[in-house]
């Protein structure tokens, strides 16, 4: 069985390390916002290239707790719109209903499966504050254009980088582009936790102090409250975690790479479309290339086929486990049935045919070349 991703064998390279940071941690007696948190904040934002990371409990309250402080910061109010591509997974789309705000759904590019500038610009209304790329599978959204239509509309962009921890365009990272960026480490995601867990970059200092007093109770000082705040604070033992983690991440990453340079070589079926197919991100609207992109982290390595319950059952008959990320589009699901309405064809054909085939880095290259034969053998 070649198993999609297989967490055990990714955290067992590094289980001493894991069991030597638990055990510091344990052996400190400060178990809530201490030195790991505060150390893996330093290396976090060091990372990514950013002035702060302030660590909470997970991807949404990252993105969620941001609007929030932008609110609080009188920057958004209740009504206000947040443009987000449709095919996004739901977490995008709640963090901004969560704050009382509108999110504009717009269809994405039809081969990154990011926001695409050209529909993005024609969606701005006077209503509009602010922009939510998210950079699905592992791969940024343009962001060069995006910060440009952001700055001459005077919008805040906050990039969702659940998935692209790590991702560059031109030697400038995820999390570094946006006016502040939230991330997941979810323990699936190439930077994952052994739980929950998420952060905020951001290299506004007001910002990152609002959001610092937002995640403990809205305090900054025991038992005084600034604002009405919550519980989202990132633990010692995750944060320990992932200072071992962070420091294994760029190797990771590079087999990653060089799993999905293996794919995109060797699969050849016509029947299945690729990622990143290299003249459908060339228009007339906006120069970009393939070469934007060759810092793709490739969180999944995701395929379109039109029959994709076939090509997951005759690869489920090859003993390779495929999913699907995602079956249901935020618009259809019964929690936003208030945009059951909308039009919006190429986000659906997409989640009709998408499916993730296993990208772990600790995969043999012999099992990569199985799932390559198998790809190339289904006849539809």
């Amino acid at each position: 069985m070649i198993n999609f991703l297989d967490l055990k064998a990714i955290n067992n390279q590094y289980q001493q390390e894991l069991k030597d940071a638990c055990a510091r941690v344990i052996d400190s007696g400060w178990y809530i916002m201490g030195n790991e948190l505060t150390q893996f904040e330093t290396e976090f934002a060091a990372y990514c290239g950013t002035k702060h990371a302030i660590g909470v409990a997970n991807g949404l309250d990252a993105l969620i707790l941001t609007l929030r402080a932008w609110k609080e910061l009188g920057k958004l109010q209740a009504g206000d719109e947040v443009i987000v591509q449709a095919n996004t997974y739901i977490a995008s789309v709640l963090a901004i209903t969560e704050n009382d705000l509108v999110p504009l759904l717009v269809e994405p590019n039809p081969a990154s499966y990011n926001l695409d500038p050209a529909t993005l610009a024609a969606a701005i209304t006077p209503k509009t504050k602010a922009i939510l790329p998210v950079h699905l599978y592992g791969q940024l959204s343009p962001m060069p254009d995006i910060m440009a239509i952001a700055k001459a509309h005077n919008l805040l962009v906050l990039e969702d980088c659940a998935q692209a921890h790590g991702a560059e365009i031109n030697g400038k990272r995820a999390g570094n582009w946006g006016d502040a960026a939230g991330f997941s480490f979810y323990p699936g995601k190439n930077l994952g936790a052994l739980g929950d867990a998420g952060a905020i970059t951001t290299n506004n200092d007001e910002l990152a102090q609002t959001l610092k007093a937002l995640r403990n109770y809205g305090s900054h000082k025991k038992y005084e409250n600034l604002y009405q705040g919550v519980n989202s604070r990132l633990d010692e033992i995750q944060a320990a975690m992932l200072r071992v983690k962070l420091r294994h991440l760029e190797a990771e990453t590079a087999r990653r790479q060089q799993i999905a340079a293996m794919y995109c070589e060797g699969i050849n079926n016509p029947r299945i479309v690729l990622p990143l197919d290299a003249a459908a991100f060339t228009s007339n609207d906006s120069p970009l290339t393939i070469q934007h992109y060759k810092q793709h982290v490739w969180h999944l390595f995701v395929v379109r086929c039109e029959n994709r319950a076939a090509l997951q059952q005759h690869l489920a008959d090859k003993g390779i486990q495929t999913l699907i990320h995602y079956p249901i589009p935020p618009h259809q699901q019964q929690a936003y049935q208030q945009y059951a309405e909308m039009q919006l064809p190429l986000t659906e054909q997409i989640h009709q045919q998408v499916l993730s085939i296993p990208l772990d880095p600790t995969m043999s290259d012999e099992a990569v070349k199985q799932v390559i034969a198998a790809m190339n053998e289904f006849a539809g």
